[in-house]
């Protein structure tokens, strides 16, 4: 099979690699969501040393920059009250913590969650952590521009290989929100 987006050499149905996805990725993809078909969602075999955009971009196409999507974990506090967040914009863009999320979150202050969080609780790898099989409850946070992409390349959940799905199917995911001016600078 030949990916849709950038150069690879090892690409198939995500429903045929479920062994290469960490646990609650693995269940999303076999369970679906939104009436989008499984056989949509492309799993891409990398390497994981590579697995950092600037670097990932440089081996399998410069485009790729424009055509993937970095998820990141937030901490939203209001008084006593941590709500957990994942936030997904173009890899070129950074996240509007401080203004858009924090007011979608009605939180008084927002992070970056720490490390020990949000592979913890998401239960996939730093630098792979992905919004496909996010924990229930989560909002997800989407920037216009990552559902407007005809196919975006994710995260599968580790640092080895990469999920490319259609834009819309991203809408779609449980808790989803589409937010304007969550991704900034890009």
């Amino acid at each position: 099979m030949r990916a849709p987006i950038g150069s690879f050499e090892d690409a198939s149905p995500a429903a045929e690699r479920l062994e290469l996805l960490t646990t609650p990725v693995a269940a999303a993809v076999r369970e679906g969501w939104g009436g989008f078909p499984a056989e949509q969602i492309i799993h891409v075999d990398t390497d994981p040393e590579i697995a950092d955009t600037a670097v990932f971009v440089e081996h399998h196409g410069a485009d790729l920059l424009n055509r993937s999507a970095n998820c990141v974990v937030v901490a939203g506090k209001r008084g006593g009250e941590v709500t957990l967040a994942a936030c997904l914009v173009l890899s070129h863009s950074r996240v509007d913590v401080n203004g858009v999320v924090r007011r979608q979150l009605n939180a008084r202050k927002v992070r970056f969650a720490p490390m020990d969080t949000a592979i913890g609780d998401t239960g996939m790898e730093y630098g792979g952590i992905t919004p496909v099989g996010l924990p229930a409850g989560w909002p997800l946070l989407i920037d216009p521009a990552v559902v407007d992409q005809e196919w975006v390349l994710i995260g599968s959940g580790s640092r080895r290989g990469k999920l490319i799905v259609p834009g819309k199917a991203l809408a779609a995911l449980p808790g989803a929100v589409v937010v304007e001016g969550l991704g900034v600078g890009g």
